[in-house]
């Protein structure tokens, strides 16, 4: 069994376990002890902040203690860490790109950049200096660096621009706002770039950024569209590639997020056998690649779950799993 490494493991119950399904042996790490996905994995660790200066030498640790073959970062946080300690974490293998591929994801205005040199559609974006008189209102004011939807701000003329321009508390770029239908694609690629899957879903319902609602679209558009965004880009592992289909039939992207995305339920649902991608990548393997071999159609709702934990006898939180003494409360309606 392949031993892998989770960072900034949060609440990423749902790849965790996918892993675990996969054949994994799950090793899951985080700074926040209380993070659910420490106790959904088979083993888990404690370590630093990110930017604090022993965070790979901890990982390092795990690596050596742990035997382990994979490395994948979940969030945005720590991926370009990981992804420029790959010596320090050898042998394992660092699912992620290049350092420089993840920084200039992760900089949106420097993406936008990237998008317009490499042929990719992106609508058009400004630093705040540069915004010209012709813009097409509404625009949007975004932060460059970011996840969650995070300091967005909508702009409907020249006076809003000016005030969340002036009020906003981060670096921020001016992009003008796609007036389509938004889609997102999750999309695997091997350790050479190549796409082995790019699976497109719609954008039901979204909170906070994230996707909670979403259906798996058959799109070739999209599927073709999603692969050569990725292989452009040179993604190694999962991404998240988010774009909209404008009246014109352009495909503008908007963000590249070279992780797993936070919908990865609805992929892995509709046959992405993406964990298994991954192991085999750790094994030396080189899977094939499997262009549109998905289910369409199929419907994710997400929800929210809860863990219970308690101290065992060592002073350790472990989950909570005795039952309650029945019954705790009246039946509703009931007396006495």
């Amino acid at each position: 069994m392949i031993a892998v490494l989770f960072t900034c493991a949060g609440q990423r119950v749902d790849i965790v376990s996918a892993f675990g399904r996969a054949g994994a042996t799950t090793v899951a790490a985080d700074l926040d002890p209380l993070a659910p996905a420490l106790y959904h994995a088979d083993r888990r660790a404690l370590v630093p902040a990110v930017r604090e200066p022993g965070y790979v030498d901890a990982l390092a640790a795990i690596v050596s203690e742990h035997a382990i073959e994979l490395v994948v970062p979940l969030t945005d946080l720590d991926q370009e860490i990981v992804s420029a300690a790959r010596e320090a974490l050898a042998p394992a293998l660092v699912l992620a790109p290049p350092p420089e591929v993840c920084r200039t994801m992760g900089d949106k205005y420097l993406a936008h950049l990237f998008f317009d040199a490499n042929g990719i559609p992106s609508p058009r974006t400004w630093l705040p200096g540069d915004v010209p008189d012709d813009v097409r209102y509404p625009v949007l004011v975004k932060v460059r660096e970011g996840f969650g939807s995070r300091h967005i701000y909508r702009a409907d003329d020249p006076e809003q621009l000016a005030f969340h321009l002036r009020l906003t508390p981060v670096d921020s770029m001016v992009q003008e706002r796609c007036l389509g239908e938004e889609f997102s694609i999750d999309v695997f690629c091997d350790v050479d770039g190549r796409c082995l899957n790019a699976i497109p879903r719609s954008m039901i319902q979204s909170k906070g950024g994230e996707s909670i609602k979403g259906r798996s679209l058959a799109d070739r558009e999209l599927i073709e569209h999603g692969a050569r965004v990725a292989e452009t880009v040179g993604i190694v592992g999962p991404a998240n590639v988010q774009c909209f289909r404008e009246s014109d039939g352009s495909l503008p992207v908007t963000d590249v997020n070279p992780r797993f995305g936070g919908a990865f339920p609805l992929p892995l649902a509709a046959g992405s056998r993406y964990p298994e991608l991954a192991l085999a990548l750790a094994r030396g393997e080189r899977p094939e690649p499997r262009l549109g071999e998905f289910r369409e159609g199929v419907v994710m709702t997400r929800f929210f779950s809860d863990l219970c934990l308690v101290e065992n006898g060592n002073g350790e939180l472990v989950p909570f799993a005795e039952e309650l003494p029945h019954p705790v409360a009246a039946e509703p309606g009931a007396t006495g």
